[in-house]
């Protein structure tokens, strides 16, 4: 196989499979991880020119870095690991709860990291290698909702600069992407979705795609190790008191 092979967590659906889908269209050979979404993951990777589907249980590190060893074995130009894979549920900052916190803290922030120092130590390309961490426009505008969420995405955050000066290679690369609202989440209603997809500096909806096209930048661009991009219209630039989520349905009781 002579296609630069990337890994993407979480690629079964949503954003991860719009990522996947990029990468493929682009010639790349996309590994598409899932958790329990087997059929999606399957029927995405039949629809990409050169796709596998792989299941892994983030919540298990150990055999996320078992995951990371074996493919290293068997893609010999693995250049990018996209850590999309994320658990997105509340509780506030009145009242952590304690699963929530444990869970998404496993699963968005230690997997992550552990997956990272796995492909930065087992994975093997000679044009360099790229981890890019999906982290949230949460980090430079918070709110007191999905509390547990946000700090895990915090702890994630901060890998990327650490990751960055312990990379071993000179062409090795550790990146941020941080989207902002892009499709519907937690358990909004199709109005309120709309609504507070524009709740942005720009007022207008960010699309999946431009999510897409700025990790095919990352992969393959010239950007400094170690930064974040924020892809959310400058959402992350405003000062929300609460999660849009929640805004829009205020502003439509209103």
């Amino acid at each position: 196989m002579n296609r630069p092979a990337v890994l993407i967590t979480g690629a079964a659906k949503r954003i991860g499979a719009e990522i996947a889908r990029a990468f493929g269209n682009a010639g790349w050979h996309v590994v598409i991880h899932y958790g329990s979404s087997a059929e999606e993951a399957e029927a995405l990777s039949s629809e990409l020119p050169s796709a596998e589907a792989i299941h892994c249980d983030l919540a298990d590190s150990d055999a996320g870095v078992a995951l990371i060893k074996r493919l290293s074995q068997q893609l010999g130009d693995w250049r990018v690991l996209v850590n999309s894979a994320a658990i997105f549920r509340n509780d506030d900052v009145t009242a952590l709860d304690s699963q929530t916190y444990d869970r998404v803290m496993r699963i968005n922030a230690k997997a992550p990291a552990r997956l990272a120092q796995a492909f930065l130590e087992y994975a093997r390309s000679d044009a360099g290698r790229r981890v890019i961490n999906v982290t949230d426009q949460k980090l430079e505008n918070p709110n007191p909702d999905f509390f547990s969420y946000t700090m895990s995405k915090h702890a994630l955050s901060a890998t990327i600069p650490m990751l960055a000066q312990g990379a071993p290679g000179p062409d090795d690369r550790v990146y941020g992407l941080a989207p902002g609202a892009i499709l519907a989440s937690h358990d909004q209603t199709e109005e309120e979705t709309e609504r507070s997809h524009v709740m942005n500096l720009l007022e207008r909806k960010t699309g999946a795609s431009e999510i897409a096209d700025a990790m095919l930048f990352l992969a393959e661009g010239h950007l400094a190790s170690g930064q974040t991009l924020f892809i959310d219209s400058g959402q992350h630039l405003l000062n929300q008191p609460r999660d849009v989520i929640y805004l829009a349905r205020e502003e439509r009781a209103e």
